[in-house]
């Protein structure tokens, strides 16, 4: 039996008892003072307004001053942070705009206007070598459609055709393994230029030709912008899904910015749009880079009228479609107006109506039906009202008029927002027992200012802050002194979490690791606390799509829910604790494990229970519970358990007797899976 295996049986057994563990440690008191003292309130600020501490923080913050420190996390623009962004640099979708990325990475109606003739292939090598793979591919499925279709209709069912295929089919397996062998052998830059140099179907034969190992190591040897363009050769989309996905979490583990990445993650979630409608995967990475980041401390009311202008979430709530019933569009002025006068024979003016055209599918598909009041209703439910927020559904529809217009601007080649009054319903709307006027853009944004500063908004807002840093239930009277701090100061995200982080709520006994982790915060907590350089943070944003929680990828518009109760069973449990394991001992391709991290300088793991103290103190600050502590010394009696090996740095041979040296990788998978570690 593996070693991974052996402990997931050995702590399957306990899975159920930890999950009620971590399911109530919200609602039970921690065996700690009433007073936190410096370190022990380091650690809770580090759980809450970072990802996790690292090696040696918690001492490093306390050293400096817990408040000091909060108050350089609100001021994010005074903190260097470019280290991150060296580490970033590699990920060039994250710097082009909408349009770049669908020139640059065409998605599948652009490579058909390609095939057809309708479209010219780029100059670029590189770019042309994307394209010319994606149209072969394209032209590949057409023909095996058509072939599909002529073999269904004629019937063929002889054996001497089948046997014909089967051969082509091993002479062509072979012709692709020689073909990626001879890839292999050549150094990585000239790898990279023949591979330029194939035609698509010659590169399709390599693909088949290497392994799944040979090509993640392929793509390592590559640079990030090779490795981007061969990427963008097999499916142009993927690139910029993992440039972003990884960028999330490379941000999340690495950025001295914490608190700025805890809050651009909570509005995204809060503002949610889903990266698997239609372009939104490609509308997503400039709605993160400009719309949310850049007012994630600033004025919600700024963030709020950014989401409601931004293409991704246009596209995403439909709002791009709406049509008011009274508009130019609906009631047909829009015809009549595009007519024109011209003067005609011996000077007479004469009239030409528009000159009439039959639309594609694609206008037909996209073609704008009437009043959309998916956005309005969103809007006030989950943006700012909140769903017991007193609107009406009269309320819901006279605000989808007024949103009728806000549109996105040629959205095929990633316009932005602009707004089109033949699209605008005319006349007064009534929201909320007020007349908005009409006036074109601006009733939008005055409807916007109604919603950014109703008392309601300001609890809901709240009330969802203190539900991220304090707990699932937070206590009324919090929430209430929040929602007074957001209506005085105009909606000032860094002032609503100034009072929220200097309020006795957020420093009580009852709030220490009360909150339970969504995976994102697990996974990105373990990597940070062990100290693993990731290098390669795919294998990190599969765990999380295994976890439940594939990045962007909530499909409704709540987003991904912080409670407990949506994370907390035996087999989320069994997954992370199979990701901690398998992050300790080294078994992610890209990520590695280093003792030297957390254990102290010069310190060498021949004690085991000396070694278990030192982890449990470095990863949990000591507090591990005696049946956590006692299962994990059980776990040492297993030999495996107790062989050095690479994650210990070690030489991997079995040392008899009580002396032999723990395996510390293991430990902090142990470590790291155990109920503790998944509280913040």
């Amino acid at each position: 039996m593996t070693l991974q295996r052996k402990h997931l049986v050995l702590l399957t057994a306990c899975c159920l008892c930890l999950s009620a563990s971590v399911a109530v440690s919200a609602k039970k008191k921690p065996a700690i003072s009433r007073e936190m003292d410096e370190q022990k309130r380091a650690r809770h600020a580090l759980n809450r307004l970072t990802f996790g501490p690292r090696p040696g923080e918690v001492e490093r913050v306390a050293a400096l001053g817990v408040d000091k420190w909060i108050d350089q996390q609100l001021h994010p623009e005074r903190i260097d942070d470019r280290a991150i962004e060296a580490r970033l640099a590699g990920f060039t979708t994250l710097r082009m705009s909408t349009r770049e990325m669908i020139e640059k990475f065409p998605p599948p109606q652009v490579v058909k206007q390609v095939a057809e003739g309708k479209k010219d292939l780029p100059r670029d090598p590189k770019e042309r070598a994307i394209y010319e793979s994606q149209v072969d591919a394209y032209r590949d499925r057409q023909e095996k459609k058509q072939a599909k279709g002529d073999q269904d209709s004629n019937n063929p069912g002889m054996s001497d055709a089948n046997a014909d295929q089967r051969t082509a089919m091993r002479e062509a397996r072979m012709e692709a393994d020689a073909k990626a062998q001879e890839l292999l052998d050549l150094p990585a830059d000239e790898r990279f230029r023949e591979i330029l140099k194939m035609s698509p179907e010659e590169r399709r034969t390599v693909a088949r030709g290497l392994n799944q190992d040979d090509r993640q190591r392929v793509m390592q040897e590559f640079t990030p912008q090779q490795r981007e363009t061969v990427m963008a050769m097999v499916n142009p989309q993927m690139v910029i899904t993992t440039e972003l996905q990884q960028a999330k979490v490379l941000r999340a583990i690495y950025s001295e910015r914490q608190l700025d990445e805890v809050m651009a993650d909570f509005w995204f979630n809060h503002f949610n749009v889903f990266m698997g409608k239609g372009p939104d995967r490609y509308l997503l990475t400039a709605y993160e880079r400009d719309v949310i980041r850049p007012h994630a401390l600033g004025r919600f009311r700024d963030l709020l009228e950014a989401t409601a202008k931004s293409p991704a979430m246009l596209f995403y709530l439909d709002n791009w479609l709406s049509v008011g019933p009274h508009s130019d569009v609906a009631t047909g002025r829009l015809q009549q107006r595009a007519g024109v006068y011209r003067r005609g024979p011996f000077g007479v003016p004469v009239y030409r109506p528009p000159r009439q055209q039959n639309p594609s599918a694609q206008q037909k598909k996209n073609k704008r039906e009437g009043l959309n009041e998916n956005y309005a209703r969103e809007l006030m439910e989950l943006h700012t009202l909140s769903v017991s927020g007193g609107y009406s559904q009269k309320d819901v529809t006279e605000v989808a008029k007024v949103f009728t217009g806000w549109t996105i601007r040629q959205p095929r080649r990633g316009g932005g927002f602009e707004f089109n009054d033949r699209l605008h319903e005319p006349g007064p709307k009534y929201v909320l027992g007020k007349v908005i006027k009409e006036h074109g853009e601006k009733e939008g944004e005055q409807v916007l200012d109604m919603l950014a500063k109703s008392p309601k908004t300001a609890h809901f807002i709240s009330l969802k802050l203190a539900q991220r840093f304090v707990s699932d239930d937070p206590p009324p009277a919090l929430v209430d002194r929040m929602a007074v701090t957001f209506l005085k100061k105009d909606g000032d995200i860094r002032e609503v979490l100034r009072t929220l982080f200097q309020s006795p709520e957020f420093w009580s006994p009852e709030a220490y690791r009360a909150k339970v982790k969504t995976p994102l915060e697990f996974v990105v907590s373990a990597v940070r606390a062990s100290g693993v350089d990731a290098e390669n943070a795919m294998p990190l944003v599969q765990n999380l799509n295994r976890m439940g929680m594939p990045l962007y990828g909530a499909q409704p518009p709540t987003g991904y829910s912080m409670k407990a109760e949506t994370w907390v069973n035996s087999a989320a449990l069994l997954s992370r604790m199979s990701f901690a394991l398998a992050l300790g001992t080294g078994r992610m391709r890209g990520l590695s494990f280093d003792a030297s991290h957390i254990l102290p300088a010069g310190q060498t793991p021949q004690d085991r229970l000396a070694t278990l103290a030192t982890l449990e103190s470095a990863l949990l600050d000591g507090d591990v519970s005696k049946n956590t502590h006692d299962t994990i010394v059980k776990q040492m009696d297993d030999p495996q358990v107790c062989w050095g090996g690479k994650s210990s740095g070690q030489t991997p041979v079995i040392c008899p007797g009580p002396a032999r040296p723990p395996n510390v990788g293991v430990l902090a998978g142990l470590l790291m899976g155990s109920p503790e570690f998944q509280r913040r």
